[in-house]
């Protein structure tokens, strides 16, 4: 038999290649077409198969690997896969169940449900909870809840159909009105109230300082501070600052690296609301609050701005009483703080007379600190607080003094003076008494920290107006003058109280002599009061009014 050539050769290679190339296209598509038929075959089976259930877990029986769920409101017992570890399932928690209402796996827990508040706390594993106003239930708390953290008046989400609830809900309506936060504020941070702060220093961080000291001597520290006066002289500060060095006295003592402290900030007006309780509910909420946060150790200041607004003698409401309400519920909770450490309650108002006495009885807000106006000294001293020498100073005046320092001082003292310099300009209120005697008010019997700070805000400006129109950078002393100028004027046109009596306690004029009418020097109407209010008779009043006002 003869052997084939080349050319017969190269065809029967050619051919083998061909069938090769033919055989690799065959097995591919073998191969896809069994991978198609298997996802196929996969998606036909999830589709056949029959639906799932759940069910909510409530407790483990391990000696046959059971447990005990509610399913569709039934409570039922049920075997459960042996890949599922009963010891990882917590009450409240959603189980996979198949067909045959097997456990095969374990969900997540319920996010939606009614809202309910807790009235009682029963035990490690229930709690009684307000639905509605003439409704309560006894319910179960989900695994993942701390039961000591856990406090009556709490607003929680519930699964009402299987008794469980589920998670704290922070109602909006009152964090609105709540500024929880580390306050940033230093004492060091507030000018000319030394002896007011050394008074509430002693008053208040001390008990915090030296607990031991205190039991010794049969001392219980106060439940609550009062600081009061004329508006815009530092009260807020000074409780932020009180906040802010018992968080670092805390962190001292405990030797933690970071300082905590919570100050929850209550706007007196804001909290009232004009549905029946609701105010009421509100400050069990802000106390409920606070007890949680000093249950871990950390300090809290609850702060009541404008307290006479929320606060006041019960009787003296016009249109409603509701402070006959108001005022008992906030001594129940100021009493409740007997037992409680790391809580203090801090007022603050410009109407001490207005506030309910029996909120200021001592064992209650009962250390009063009267927080003044600012004298000359003090005024520096304010003015040091935002004046630094950190500021651009305007190069000429740093010539004229010989250093940023200095200059920045000659820039605080040069205000000051012009602030207390007893001129016409500076004239700002007649008063007339009502045993005939006037008397001529000076803008400086007005000031205050925050008069201070607005005149150094308007000098930044006027500084920043002149780098802009001529490019000197800096502040100048005629920048601070113009600044007070015009502050000054502003308040001169400030009288708003249409009684002199009124405006007399506002701003912290504490003579004995009653007022009966006040005339801005600036122009205005003066506020007049009434013969009645002045106890003097029509003929002895019109003897006290001017001429040109009758």
């Amino acid at each position: 038999m003869s052997q084939p050539g080349p050319s017969e050769l190269y065809e029967l290679r050619q051919q083998v290649i061909s069938l090769e190339e033919k055989n690799e296209r065959l097995s591919s598509s073998l191969v896809a077409a069994r991978d198609r038929l298997q996802d196929m075959g996969e998606q036909l089976t999830a589709l056949s198969r029959p639906p799932a259930s759940f069910g909510t877990f409530i407790v483990a029986r391990h000696e046959d690997h059971s447990v005990d769920a509610l399913v569709g409101g039934r409570k039922m017992n049920l075997a459960a896969s042996s890949r599922v570890d009963l010891r990882d399932l917590r009450p409240g928690q959603e189980l996979r169940l198949n067909e045959q209402l097997v456990v095969v796996g374990a969900a997540g827990y319920e996010d939606t449900g009614s809202i309910v508040q807790i009235e009682l706390v029963i035990d490690e594993q229930r709690v009684l909870v307000r639905i509605h106003q003439d409704e309560s239930r006894i319910v179960h708390i989900v695994g993942r809840l701390d039961p000591d953290r856990l406090r009556v008046g709490d607003t929680m989400l519930a699964d009402l159909r299987n008794g469980f609830i589920l998670e704290h809900v922070e109602r909006p309506d009152v964090e609105h009105l709540l500024l929880e936060e580390v306050p940033d504020v230093s004492y060091e941070d507030i000018g000319g109230l030394g002896p007011q702060i050394e008074q509430i220093k002693d008053t208040v961080e001390l008990p915090f300082e030296q607990p031991e000291l205190y039991r010794e001597h049969g001392l219980k520290p106060p439940k609550g501070v009062l600081l009061y006066g004329p508006p815009g002289c530092g009260k807020t500060l000074i409780a932020k600052a009180v906040a802010t060095s018992l968080a670092h006295n805390a962190a001292a003592r405990s030797g933690a690296e970071t300082a905590r402290s919570y100050f929850l900030n209550i706007k007196g007006p804001q909290l009232l609301d004009k549905y029946v309780g609701e105010t009421e509910r509100q400050i069990r909420e802000i106390f409920s609050r606070a007890r949680d946060r000093a249950a871990h150790g950390i300090p809290v200041v609850i702060f009541f701005d404008e307290m006479e607004a929320l606060f006041r003698t019960r009787g003296s409401g016009i249109s409603s009483d509701v402070e006959t309400t108001v005022v008992p519920q906030l001594l129940a909770e100021i009493d409740g703080v007997e037992q409680l450490d790391n809580v203090i309650v801090i007022g603050a108002s410009n109407r001490e007379d207005m506030i309910d006495p029996a909120i200021l009885r001592p064992g209650r807000l009962d250390v009063k600190i009267r927080i003044e106006r600012p004298k000359y000294e003090g005024c520096v001293d304010i003015l040091a607080r935002y004046l630094t020498s950190s500021l651009p100073i305007h190069e000429k005046e740093i010539e004229r003094y010989g250093s940023t320092e200095e200059a920045a001082s000659a820039l605080r003292k040069a205000t000051a003076d012009k602030l207390f310099a007893h001129e016409p300009e500076n004239e700002y209120v007649e008063v007339h008494y009502a045993n005939g005697e006037r008397e001529i008010l000076y803008i400086d019997e007005f000031v205050s920290g925050a008069m201070m700070a607005a005149i150094v805000d308007r000098a930044k400006k006027h500084a920043i107006k002149d780098l802009l129109s001529t490019g000197e950078r800096g502040l100048k002393i005629e920048h601070m003058l113009a600044a007070t100028a015009e502050e000054t004027r502003e308040n001169e046109e400030i009288a708003t109280i249409t009684n002199p009596d009124e405006w007399a306690r506002v701003n912290g004029r504490s003579r004995s002599e009653r007022v009966t009418m006040v005339r801005p020097i600036g122009g205005g109407s003066p506020l007049i009061a009434s013969p009645e209010a002045s106890g003097r008779g029509v003929n002895e009043w019109n003897n006290v009014i001017p001429d040109e006002l009758i």
